[in-house]
């Protein structure tokens, strides 16, 4: 990892006598020696000032962002940037620390970097009140370290596969440039349970290779949806999907705002109304806003022990003080408190940092099973864990290609809509032909043959 300098020294700088007091127990870890110190380590007071040129990316603001970006303020770190799409709302309050009452509606990335700005006067912290996509490749080449607070499988793997295109290797030798990788932190937690873990992209294990630690997210068939609804989720997806797109109540190009009341309690009268009419218990304002926001159970202390964890890690990484996490640890403090380290291991044809793999599966389905089972499998399969898989199948004459089904594009899913109710047979599929899949979630398009009983 290359260390950034802005050039400008802080007037608050870390060693001035001002903040003796605020990093005497820093100082403590690095102005000595250690036996778990990495090799090139050496104890002095400049390791204090380094922290101050390690440029730090986190990537959410919400119950474990609040809580990375206080500790990693306090520990010393003064150049550090957050990103996040959400606006407060009144639900953050109970554990999301750095917003109140009158923040509501403002989005959390600006308004937790102020709250630490006022706070830790020499930490300088820029937010970005966008979506992780819209920010280019230059922006996220240009930190030393990527930690992440999320509570989305599908934008872990985006950050991942983002990294790892970063990576850069020598035309000749083929061999990895260490200099281009960019460390990868990533927290999680639901309930009484977490898990954080360093991720060296091209070195160790990546998210793609240890996909079936996360439990499937719950997905929903939009053939299940839009005709048989058993579940007050599906009604409410109904409303999501279909009722939204069809009458745009807030006009044309607004979408859905999981944050915004008046959206909330317009798809929860419309899940009603779907439920009503077919009969269905269990639509409640409750669980609209968490089937919308994808909302997982959030305790503030497992937040804490997480963001703590990934906040060391950083440290580590910065100073060279200790030797690293290799690579995960689980914490559980449901009955009492429980860590376990392990390293994860890679998978030699990982789709996503084995630069050699090609991606080839065999898909084992019946002829009379219907398209709508595909997708479903595919969503809900530990391996793959797809968001909204486009489906496109290669001609058995070698002519080209046809699209079975895409979600993606409005135009083209109504188009490929009717699909999703026939059966593998019926759209004229055989045994061995190559189904081409793609999904936002997966950095390329995967290769699936298909074998037909």
């Amino acid at each position: 990892m290359t260390s950034l300098n802005n050039g400008v020294e802080s007037p608050h700088s870390p060693l001035s006598p001002s903040n003796n007091y605020r990093y005497s127990q820093i100082r403590n870890l690095l102005e000595r020696s250690s036996a778990f110190a990495q090799e090139d380590y050496e104890p002095g007071q400049e390791n204090l000032e380094r922290l101050s040129d390690v440029k730090i990316l986190i990537v959410g603001a919400g119950g474990l962002g609040c809580e990375l970006l206080k500790s990693l303020a306090y520990m010393g770190f003064s150049n550090i940037d957050i990103i996040d799409m959400d606006i407060i709302d009144l639900s953050n309050l109970n554990r999301q620390f750095l917003f109140r009452m009158n923040d509501i509606g403002r989005s959390k990335a600006e308004v937790a970097a102020e709250f630490i700005r006022k706070r830790v006067p020499n930490c300088n912290v820029t937010p970005h009140f966008k979506k992780i996509q819209e920010m280019d490749a230059e922006f996220y080449r240009s930190f030393n370290i990527v930690v992440c607070g999320l509570d989305s499988i599908v934008a872990r793997r985006w950050i991942n596969g983002l990294l790892l295109s970063l990576l850069e290797y020598d035309e000749e030798t083929n061999a990895l440039d260490t200099n281009s990788i960019i460390p990868l932190i990533d927290g999680g937690t639901e309930g009484f349970k977490g898990n954080a873990r360093l991720i060296l992209p091209g070195l160790t294990a990546c998210i793609e290779c240890t996909l079936d630690l996360y439990p499937p997210q719950v997905t929903y068939p939009l053939c299940t949806i839009a005709n048989k609804p058993r579940l007050p989720e599906h009604c409410i997806e109904y409303a999501r999907i279909i009722s939204w797109d069809k009458e745009k109540p807030f006009g044309n190009d607004v979408s859905i705002d999981g944050d915004d009341p008046n959206h909330i309690r317009w798809l929860y009268d419309k899940a009603c109304e779907r439920a009503n009419e077919f009969g269905i218990q269990g639509v409640s304002y409750r669980l609209t806003q968490g089937v919308i926001k994808n909302i997982i159970p959030a305790v503030a202390s497992t937040n804490a022990c997480i963001a703590t964890m990934c906040a060391t890690e950083c440290f580590k990484l910065a100073t060279s003080c200790s030797q690293f996490l290799n690579s995960y640890i689980v914490f559980n403090q449901a009955e009492s408190i429980y860590t376990y380290i392990f390293e994860a291991e890679r998978k030699s044809d990982c789709v996503g940092c084995n630069r050699n793999a090609t991606f080839r599966r065999s898909l084992n389905f019946k002829s009379t099973d219907k398209l709508s089972s595909v997708i479903e499998f595919l969503c809900k399969n530990i391996e793959y864990q797809m968001n909204s898989p486009a489906l496109t199948a290669t001609k058995t004459d070698g002519s080209g290609s046809r699209t079975l089904y895409m979600q993606s594009l409005k135009s083209i899913e109504e188009a490929t809509r009717p699909n999703l109710e026939k059966t593998l047979g019926d759209l004229g599929l055989v045994n061995g032909q190559e189904i081409l899949v793609s999904d936002p979630t997966t950095p390329q398009t995967l290769v699936l043959i298909l074998k037909l009983d």
